[in-house]
């Protein structure tokens, strides 16, 4: 893909493969809660169009693209060893 530098990029856990050409993934984020000022782990969970082959729990690297499907918005570029 051209212009990778030019897109959003996050790094993310597979959680699932059991789709045909897609993975679901997990992002897990700190933040501080305003009030609380307690640092709290965030997840969010995307799905992801992927060519390959991709085990749970492998860390990948995703690239925001042109909505796939429905639910599809983000390519796996990469395996992280």
């Amino acid at each position: 893909m051209k212009d990778l530098k030019k897109k959003k990029t996050i790094k993310a856990i597979v959680v699932s493969n059991k789709m045909q050409g897609a993975v679901k993934v997990k992002v897990v984020s700190r933040r501080t809660h305003p009030v609380y000022k307690k640092v709290v782990d965030t997840r969010k969970y995307y799905l992801a169009s992927a060519k390959g082959d991709y085990n749970v729990g492998d860390e990948v690297t995703l690239v925001a693209s042109r909505p796939r499907s429905k639910n599809i918005r983000w390519v796996v570029v990469n395996k992280e060893e």
